[in-house]
């Protein structure tokens, strides 16, 4: 009985492509972590691997049989729940819908590490890391109640 009956060297592509997603979802998770916020470094390496590992799997641990685009949405699904998790009503505000965003875009950078796509997962962590450092933050101003207040739906 072969326990591996994956090639070594699409084992070792397959490794590359999980060490690169958790190193692209570490960089989005650093500047979060950087910020003060709850999620960093490992939840949103942790995501971004997990996403290339279902893609990983998906394309080659059924041998071919099935179609690998709906673990795909399945991927989607699952960090929109999470995602749902992380925002938080209180008192007539909203908090952690960056961070939920964070993490579905760490998962969308995953799977596209995990299907191959390194270029396109290299420039989406860059651009979020960018968006995350140095796009403005509404809410900081001293208005902050009004925009909190427009958010909930108040």
């Amino acid at each position: 009985m072969d326990l591996n009956a994956i090639p070594l060297e699409l084992d070792a592509q397959m490794f590359l492509r999980l060490l690169i997603a958790v190193v692209l979802g570490a960089l989005v998770g650093y500047e979060r972590e950087r910020a003060g916020k709850p999620a960093g470094v490992r939840t949103h390496g942790m995501v971004s691997l997990g996403a290339a590992l279902f893609a990983v799997v998906s394309l080659h641990g059924f041998g071919h049989v099935g179609d690998p685009a709906r673990v795909a949405a399945q991927i989607v699904t699952g960090i929109g729940f999470l995602g749902a998790g992380a925002i938080l009503h209180q008192r007539g505000s909203v908090h952690g819908p960056t961070m939920a965003a964070s993490l579905w875009v760490t998962a969308a950078i995953g799977l596209a590490v995990g299907v191959g796509m390194m270029l396109m997962s290299l420039t989406t962590a860059l651009l979020v890391f960018l968006l995350l450092r140095f796009g403005p933050r509404l809410g900081l101003k001293s208005d902050s109640h009004e925009s909190t207040k427009q958010l909930s739906g108040e």
